[in-house]
């Protein structure tokens, strides 16, 4: 499908959808405790059925209904699922579930689609190897799945990689299932605020955690605790608030979004203060949860450190060619292993439409204020990046094309019909 925008502005009110982060943290959490979990307003993207199809998999008995999910969890008692879990392209998914089959004591095989496919899974396969788990990719050469995985690991101590942030985030889900002490050790923590909100989901389901809480270097978990079964409403997507945030951000734009949990953990939360600090006109009202954006401010480029914010790269990378000045992206070598590899790709995309971006490996370094036109640009079947061309469309001359949109479907259903009730006028075409 081909999203065909113009440059325009938008106005109202909207809702974003639920967050993808915290739904498939609950899918994992639902399926480990002993009990009936509730999980109310979660995002049914494709990524949020992945997580679901894969606890199916796994023996849970879930059971859609309208605007909830209920999970029948098995504690320890998971069985080997029986088919293969293909997570498609969710990448938390798979990280997550992986282990889950790591308690199992016979094999499990994992894929998804081609961009899952060249994700790294190897560090993470080699802690739970360290743990006692036996696992390999199908091919010898690659890093990534097609891979087998069989338990069951045992607590010990291991040291992991602090990028991305689910390698730590699933060890700490597993550690309680088993029996002893379980420490994970990090040199390089990176998206932090995503290994926050796990420890949160933990211990609000009976878990505790110990953990260096100032650099998060190690974290400690004893065994033999059970998870409880809860009921808990998903709060909204951060990370999907930058985009319609920042087409708030053209000239005659005015927009209010609402149902904001300005107390939630997620990494991306940070947005509004960027935006706010390269000169955007944002009025945050935590009392009623919501917050309301008045366009057509002069932007000026910052330094940004994107650690904590990696999927909001596509979006502040557009934002940053719009404004004046120096814009530097900072740590940004965790991007690079997303769906795409969002550096380059936005380097190249943007580059298309007139702007002018120099990368290093960890480093994007933008010289807004170029004059930008519509082009024809490629999304990867990433969908930040077509999500974020699709904004840059609104403020450039020209017409702009966004090859394979629907992939936003991956977080943010009805992404274009949502922002086009708002009067932004995308048109998509088979």
């Amino acid at each position: 499908m081909k999203a065909i925008i113009e440059k325009n502005s938008i106005r109202g009110e909207m809702n974003v959808p639920s967050s993808k982060s915290h739904t498939i943290r609950a899918v994992a959490i639902g399926a480990l405790a002993n009990g009936k979990s509730i999980i109310k307003n979660p995002l049914p993207s494709e990524d949020g059925k992945a997580a679901l199809k894969a606890a199916e998999k796994f023996g849970v008995k879930c059971t859609i209904e309208e605007d909830q999910w209920i999970l029948e969890g098995l504690g320890g008692n998971l069985k080997v699922p029986d088919d293969v879990i293909n997570v498609d392209n969710s990448g938390t998914t798979l990280y997550m579930m992986t282990g889950l089959a790591s308690l199992l004591s016979d094999w499990t095989v994992f894929t998804g689609d081609q961009s899952i496919r060249s994700r790294p899974a190897t560090p993470l396969l080699e802690a739970l190897n360290t743990l006692g788990a036996t696992s390999f990719t199908t091919r010898s050469e690659a890093f990534s799945p097609p891979f087998v995985i069989k338990g069951p690991i045992k607590a010990g101590r291991v040291k992991v990689s602090g990028s991305p942030s689910q390698y730590i985030s699933t060890l700490l889900l597993v550690a309680p299932m088993l029996e002893g002490l379980t420490r994970i050790e990090t040199d390089n923590p990176s998206e932090t605020p995503y290994v926050e909100m796990t420890i949160d989901w933990m211990r609000r389901t009976g878990i505790s955690v110990n953990y260096d809480e100032e650099n998060y270097r190690y974290f400690e978990v004893e065994g033999k605790q059970n998870y409880n079964a809860f009921t808990r409403v998903i709060p909204s997507d951060w990370s999907a608030v930058a985009f319609p945030l920042a087409a708030g951000l053209a000239p005659g734009s005015e927009l209010v979004i609402n149902n904001l949990d300005f107390n939630d953990k997620q990494g991306d939360s940070k947005i509004v203060k960027i935006f706010q600090d390269m000169g955007a006109n944002i009025e945050t009202d935590e009392r009623n949860n919501c917050l309301k954006v008045i366009g057509g401010n002069k932007l000026h480029g910052i330094t940004i450190d994107c650690s904590s914010t990696p999927d909001a790269l596509p979006m502040l990378s557009v934002v940053a060619s719009l404004a004046e000045g120096v814009t530097v992206l900072d740590n940004v070598a965790g991007v690079r292993a997303k769906e795409t590899d969002r550096v380059a790709v936005m380097e190249k995309e943007l580059s298309k439409m007139g702007a002018k971006i120099e990368t290093e490996h960890n480093k994007m370094i933008i010289y807004g204020g170029q004059p930008l036109k519509g082009a024809e640009v490629e999304s990867y079947g990433d969908h930040r990046v077509a999500m974020a061309l699709s904004v840059a469309g609104l403020f450039v001359d020209g017409q702009t094309i966004v090859n394979d949109s629907e992939c936003v479907n991956v977080s943010f259903p009805n992404f274009y019909e949502t922002l086009n009730n708002l009067g932004a006028g995308f048109k998509l075409e088979k």
